[in-house]
């Protein structure tokens, strides 16, 4: 009777398993799985749109004043838009995810090094959304800090394990729900200022340059947006999948960002050279109604970031190993748990700092070879290994080291990204005749 009930209980868990989804770890999204252009955009705008990039927004305004910082804010979203605009437009037409794009360009083999990377660093970035909620909670309504990073870390797997109709379904809800409560914080700080006054504010810092700001934009969603792939490998169409990614940069980042540099322009936030245009605490204090819907926005807003986080790294690593995604998240998940409550995710500036120079040179090398050189790339058969993209990734990395340390001011990491890409173009115009090594594979990665 004990074994029959056991099975049944395993057999019901299988079912459910089964009915949420196929989320194609091995294989490229079929035709007739992908989804519309409202879920794939709905899945890329309700990630940028968060309170992590309030607080960035605001020390950028503080430091550079609101008219300049809105410039580094504006610019460094273009950016992003190019480079994960073309990044989707790849995923879009071929239904790849990021290892199985990656494995085109840096060989079977090669490609487990980049993938493996990223699909480990956007766990920090859970991580740091773990963090995040806990100490948000604990300053919004007294709560101890590890319950709230608890109780974040729970319900950010529980989210990435039902998978990409989750994260679409959460972005539909954590948008409009940022707005409405931006624009009540924005009015409850403004206090005796005004909206034109809050143009001319010139921010008394001073320990940041214009380069360095749109850096932090663009480091912000360096990882994730090199993995876009993960998520518009869903669109019908590369046109789709561009159309998903404007959704994010420049609008839903660019709106987060100034909505923290208005907080601070404003004399809404409270000691922004550190914690920047966080608005939680405006919220506060307003009645019970008021609070529980900060509250829910709490865990809507950070885990339409985690769960978005969790899920490349799941997806990642299940595509260069024969586990699938779910099992994976929750794995992941306990891992990114416990990171956070040892406070590393605090160091979130050296984080930044490791985003913007070794990332971006990762898709660069993608877009130059599947995009811009891609009549060269056509037909090539298969490898297990390809020295060009690997080296031009060194080199772009190299390049944006050297930029951060020697050169303060500029941006890293478009100076990664052009380097990598001269690097590619060179180096697969002078080596492709002669590499050894570039035999065709004999056991592909599962990418």
């Amino acid at each position: 009777m004990t074994t029959n009930r056991t099975e049944s209980r395993l057999t019901a868990a299988a079912g459910a398993v089964a009915d949420l989804g196929e989320e194609y770890e091995h294989e490229p999204v079929p035709p007739h799985a992908r989804k519309s252009l409202l879920s794939v955009c709905s899945v890329w705008f309700g990630f940028p749109m968060n309170l992590g990039n309030a607080v960035f927004g605001g020390v950028i305004v503080y430091n550079l004043g609101f008219l300049t910082g809105a410039a580094a804010i504006v610019l460094g979203n273009l950016v992003l838009f190019g480079y994960v605009g073309a990044l989707s437009w790849l995923a879009g037409r071929t239904g790849e995810n990021f290892t199985q794009q990656t494995a085109r360009t840096f060989g079977t083999l090669g490609a487990r090094l980049p993938a493996a990377f990223l699909s480990t660093v956007v766990i920090g970035w859970y991580s740091f959304q773990i963090g995040l909620s806990g100490t948000s909670l604990q300053q919004a309504l007294g709560w101890a800090t590890l319950w709230g990073a608890l109780a974040g870390g729970v319900f950010f797997v529980a989210l990435t394990v039902v998978g990409i109709r989750a994260l679409s379904l959460l972005g539909l809800i954590a948008t409009p729900l940022f707005v409405v409560l931006a624009a009540v914080a924005v009015g409850y700080g403004i206090g005796d200022a005004s909206l034109g006054s809050a143009l001319s504010y010139e921010g008394p810092g001073t320990a940041m340059s214009f380069g360095a700001a749109m850096s932090i934009v663009i480091a912000g969603f360096s990882d994730s947006g090199t993995m876009t792939a993960d998520f518009t490998r869903w669109a019908k169409s590369g046109r789709a999948a561009v159309t998903a990614a404007a959704c994010a940069f420049p609008f839903a980042n660019c709106v987060s960002f100034l909505v923290g540099g208005l907080v601070v322009a404003v004399g809404g936030a409270t000691d922004p050279g550190s914690n920047g245009g966080g608005f939680l605490g405006l919220l506060m204090g307003h009645g019970p109604l008021l609070t529980t819907l900060a509250v829910v926005f709490v865990f809507a807003n950070l885990g339409s970031v985690a769960a978005h986080c969790l899920y490349n790294g799941a997806v990642g690593w299940s595509a260069l190993t024969p586990a699938r995604m779910r099992p994976l998240a929750v794995v992941l998940g306990a891992v990114g748990l416990v990171a956070a409550l040892t406070g590393v995710w605090a160091h979130f500036v050296d984080w930044l700092n490791l985003l913007g120079i070794f990332v971006p040179p990762i898709g660069a090398v993608l877009i130059t070879d599947q995009l811009l050189l891609r009549r060269r790339a056509a037909n090539r058969p298969a490898v297990t290994y390809r020295l060009p993209a690997l080296m031009s990734w060194v080199l772009g990395a190299g390049a944006a080291t050297l930029a951060h340390y020697l050169l303060p001011g500029t941006v890293d990491a478009l100076v990664g990204i052009v380097v990598a890409v001269c690097a590619y173009a060179a180096l697969e115009r002078a080596l492709r005749p002669a590499l050894p090594g570039a035999e065709p594979a004999r056991a592909a990665v599962r990418a």
